[in-house]
């Protein structure tokens, strides 16, 4: 299976020129107005990180997620996705589609029989059922109410939240204790910190236990623990944060020539009559955006990060 993603900002300078400065990179989803970063103590740099730093940031992960689950700090969601197929023998695992592929790209790895599922409700009878809740890159919200009428229909019940930081009311972290539920988060997406590598899984305390013996020491260094503690205990930040891309939810969708097909605050998903050619129009500008194998017509776009790259897009967009 080709381990397609965003991000592959080199590949479009190889083709179409520039610096990587020079471009706006909205294929990824990041919030591109990040966290403001605060300088680790030395100590984090040069000894190995201690039990009492990954406490704090646990602690802070749980107040952060309205939780009282065990939580293993990670290098980020995606090490839980590779991890997870490991917490038992292979069988057959259905994937709410289409999605992002590195969920059936792991499974498939480890000898798990994948299937897709249109619908939330379609992985019922799953040994292992993923959901990814704001989809990605459709934005599909699949309620409470409906992945806990879920769980006692499937072995293992996986919810990806990797964007829903925005959306606390689709979360289902507090109810991530119960046996046969674990729930992924990403902290670099929503903080605009991807390259920290820092993400958690959110499970009962047997799950837990086993990714963590999965995992091995030190799974997260000493900076990406310090500076994701105070992150996350930074609610302030992310109120505003969450309230500022909201609002340009509107603003993206009314620039945009093509019709919306979905998305979230931190990306959006447009239907356009030939996405390969829409991404080589934005590229001309240095504007990188992503389209799907899957789709000859979906192309996604991240939002800009300040008054400068709104103006670019606006101009790149008008010229589509």
């Amino acid at each position: 299976m080709k381990r397609d993603h965003g991000g592959n900002l080199e590949a479009a300078i190889r083709q179409y020129g520039g610096t990587q400065e020079g471009w706006i990179d909205l294929s990824t989803g990041i919030n591109r107005q990040s966290y403001p970063v605060p300088d680790p103590s030395p100590e984090a740099w040069s000894a190995l990180p201690t039990a009492s730093a990954t406490a704090r940031l646990v602690e802070a992960a749980r107040i952060a997620y309205c939780t009282q689950a065990a939580i293993l700090p990670l290098a980020g969601a995606q090490a839980a996705i590779q991890l997870i197929p490991l917490l038992s023998k292979p069988g057959r695992a259905k994937i709410m589609s289409p999605t992002y592929n590195e969920h059936a790209a792991a499974l498939r790895a480890l000898g798990w029989q994948v299937e897709e599922a249109a619908t939330a409700e379609a992985t019922a009878g799953a040994e292992l059922a993923v959901i990814v809740n704001p989809n990605n890159p459709d934005g599909r919200r699949t309620s409470r109410e409906t992945l806990l009428a879920l769980l006692p229909q499937v072995g293992r019940l996986v919810v990806d939240e990797s964007f829903a930081d925005p959306y606390p009311e689709l979360s289902l972290a507090p109810e991530a204790g119960r046996e046969g539920l674990v729930v992924l988060r990403s902290f670099g997406k929503f903080y605009g910190l991807a390259g920290m590598r820092l993400g958690f899984a959110l499970g009962c305390e047997n799950d837990i236990a086993a990714l963590s013996q999965l995992a091995g020491p030190w799974p997260v260094c000493g900076p990406a623990m310090e500076i994701g503690a105070t992150a996350l205990a930074d609610s302030s930040w992310a109120q505003a944060s969450t309230a500022r891309l909201m609002s340009e939810i509107t603003r993206m969708d009314v620039l945009s020539p093509w019709r919306v097909v979905g998305g979230t605050c931190l990306f959006r998903l447009y239907k356009t009559p030939d996405a390969a050619a829409a991404q080589r129009q934005l590229a001309e500008h240095h504007i990188w955006s992503r389209i799907f194998p899957y789709s000859n017509t979906w192309l996604r776009l991240g939002m800009p990060g300040n008054a400068a790259e709104w103006a670019r897009l606006a101009n790149a967009l008008a010229a589509s």
